[in-house]
């Protein structure tokens, strides 16, 4: 293709010196067409693709959060094992314990949590008295912290802010109580 000859390029000063139409050298529908057809379509069906991987993406998602907090709400809704004598720690009332037995449903955590709070007196008087003062400060707070939170819960089942410090707080104790456990093993301490 030639350029535009210099009569041709001169400067245009209005718009109505601009020619009507310019007829293009050769047709160009062909090469229109042929990249129509070999990138815009595969680029239109990779597009389709990526939304519906999204949208399956995202109910996926949403599944897995609705079944996660379903397993987590208090009440009949919830899967949650009710809280046995055996699984309470010392000094526990049956009634205080119940958001517990609610919102942890993990066996395997119930047996090990009743099994460290079955020997947790006698692994305390293994630990100096310094230690045995602050484990049961430690473990004081959380039961107050879990008391504190199960009775806001009981007013706000359905706050996810409460239910994760909640679980979080069930964490700590499993923490202390491990680590007491750990500590009063010979040659090991806090």
């Amino acid at each position: 293709m030639t350029g535009p000859s210099d009569t041709e390029r001169r400067k245009v000063t209005t718009l109505r010196e601009l020619p009507q139409s310019i007829e293009p050298s050769h047709d160009l529908w062909p090469r229109i067409e042929a990249g129509l057809g070999d990138g815009a379509m595969p680029g239109q069906r990779r597009a389709l693709r990526m939304r519906w991987l999204a949208v399956a993406a995202m109910l996926a998602c949403v599944a897995t959060g609705v079944w996660i907090g379903r397993s987590l709400l208090p009440g009949p809704q919830g899967n949650g094992t009710p809280l046995t004598a055996a699984s309470r720690g010392a000094g526990e009332s049956p009634g205080h314990g119940t958001a517990h037995g609610v919102y942890v449903s993990d066996p395997r955590y119930e047996r090990e949590r009743a099994e460290l709070v079955r020997t947790l007196e006698a692994r305390l008087a293994a630990l100096p008295p310094p230690a045995q003062a602050k484990v049961r400060a430690s473990l004081a707070t959380i039961e107050k912290a879990k008391a504190d939170l199960e009775q806001a819960l009981g007013h706000d089942p359905s706050n996810a802010l409460l239910q994760e410090l909640l679980v979080n707080t069930y964490q700590d104790e499993m923490r202390v109580l491990t680590d007491v456990h750990e500590a009063s093993e010979p040659g090991r301490g806090i």
